[in-house]
């Protein structure tokens, strides 16, 4: 993707969230997926709990490994990151920066809850490799609820990923709304919580991936 500036970013990532499942992680990653999000989050439906291991065993070689906490102290993420092997930590909860300073920052991806201009501000002091922007729901986050785009469009940290209620039929518009580095579904490639559907996957990154290189395109011809 390239910005409005005309810097590069990096390429464009699809991220399948909420993953629980040995065969839809293989079946994602195989599908085209950037990225492969697992929950360590108790309170999610979408919690991998005992099988984070077996699921991320799955997980086809080159395909980002991310785990996806809520307001876990920083020794706790850090030590399943490592004993995992994660790739990124996804903090999506109401963490402060100074608790996870001594994170890398090529490590996180701090996820932002939107819902004014003010949700932005939150972004400030933290150092990430991306940043995600999803829609301020009860709980945190796999609600199906549609982020509210103009103001991503306007406000957004890059690199960043875009979440809220992104399904096979609207990632494609979602995609030229906002122009984001990467998109992040969870709720709406499944037949059940944490369950995906295979159909759903395949059509979401194609839609995707289709709406990012026309994007790219367009770009490369101003």
């Amino acid at each position: 993707m390239v910005d409005r500036d005309g810097t590069s970013t990096p390429p464009f990532l699809v991220k399948i969230c909420g993953v629980t499942t040995p065969e839809d992680a293989a079946f994602a990653s195989d599908a085209g997926a950037g990225a492969i999000g697992v929950n360590f989050w108790p309170g999610s439906k979408r919690f991998v709990g005992a099988r984070a291991a077996e699921v991320l065993g799955a997980i086809a070689p080159g395909v980002l490994k991310i785990g996806v906490f809520v307001n876990a102290p920083a020794p706790e993420v850090l030590a399943a990151a490592d004993r995992l092997g994660l790739d990124l930590v996804q903090l999506h909860g109401d963490e402060q920066a100074a608790d996870f300073a001594s994170v890398p920052g090529a490590r996180l991806v701090r996820a932002v809850r939107v819902s004014d201009r003010a949700s932005f501000d939150g972004a400030g002091p933290w150092h990430a490799s991306w940043f995600l922007y999803d829609a301020l729901v009860t709980g945190y986050g796999g609600g199906g609820v549609v982020a509210p785009w103009g103001l991503v469009d306007a406000h957004a940290r890059r690199p960043f990923l875009l979440a809220g209620g992104l399904t096979p039929e609207n990632v494609a518009a979602a995609v030229r709304a906002t122009r984001p580095d990467g998109v992040d579904v969870a709720s709406g490639v499944e037949h059940a919580p944490g369950r995906k559907d295979p159909a759903r996957v395949a059509a979401f990154i194609r839609a995707a991936r289709e709406a990012a290189a026309t994007l790219s395109m367009q770009s490369r011809r101003i």
